[in-house]
């Protein structure tokens, strides 16, 4: 007479870290794929500003061929609208429905979420940069292809200090004012942050103030790179001030509860 054997009980193994984060990073980047608002703001709103600068001879861009001038800015607004609006609302909604709350507490942990934001927001860029610079080709942009090393620092430095404006105004007010003051301030640095119209042709009381914003710093140190080929110091400075104070004041007064 035999016996069966009897089978070994199974236990479920958690995925390895990166694997958690790669995972959560997927999903941050479908959603924001598949959110048209954000898609609007993300890549057709850049484009349309891309190709409207190119056909125009107003507002003023200031020395240097039109076309070179204007696609660093905007690439700087892709870098703003996937870094500091889209994060900022979609991580405000998440808070508010409790999502960050039970993430929190999975294996991917909070760190692990954040991590996932971040390399969701490069994904993000990356497809909105590749968009606007095939674009920019198409109409004419040639960069100085000695600084694109310096562009792609400014970028990364960029959403360093963008995700963490973003996370610290989404993890302290409420869903409602945190959709219509990341809406707001996406405008105001349109129109007067130094980002599509270089610092240095706003008025100068304007210019005085957009020299000490993130935007104007990422904005000047992409036209640096990539119109002249340059590392902006000064540029490079403001963003990196932004990154850490953005980055102290969201670690100690971001809620996961709303």
């Amino acid at each position: 007479m035999s016996t069966a054997a009897t089978p070994k009980p199974t236990t479920a193994r958690a995925a390895a870290p990166s694997r958690r984060v790669l995972t959560q990073a997927g999903f941050e980047v479908g959603s924001l794929l598949r959110n048209g608002e954000q898609l609007l703001v993300s890549l057709v709103l850049p484009a349309l500003t891309l190709v409207g600068l190119s056909m125009t001879s107003t507002p003023s861009l200031g020395p240097g061929t039109r076309i070179d001038v204007a696609t660093p800015g905007v690439i700087a607004l892709c870098v703003i609208s996937a870094a500091f609006t889209a994060q900022a609302i979609s991580t405000g909604f998440d808070r508010r429905y409790a999502v960050l709350r039970y993430l929190g507490v999975t294996p991917l942990g909070r760190g692990g979420l954040v991590a996932a934001k971040v390399l969701a927001t490069l994904a993000v860029e990356a497809i909105q940069i590749a968009l606007i610079a095939v674009l920019g080709l198409v109409l004419g942009w040639r960069p100085d292809v000695s600084g694109i090393p310096y562009a792609v620092l400014f970028v990364i430095l960029g959403t360093w200090a963008f995700v963490a404006l973003a996370l610290l105004l989404a993890g302290t007010l409420r869903a409602e004012a945190v959709l219509a003051i990341a809406n707001l301030v996406w405008v105001l640095l349109l129109a007067l942050g130094g980002v599509i119209v270089p610092r240095t042709e706003l008025p100068a009381g304007a210019s005085a103030v957009a020299a000490y914003l993130p935007s104007a710093g990422l904005a000047d140190g992409l036209r640096s790179a990539l119109v002249e080929g340059q590392l902006n110091l000064p540029a490079l400075g403001v963003v990196l001030a932004w990154g850490l104070v953005g980055t102290v004041l969201a670690a100690r007064l971001f809620r996961f509860d709303d």
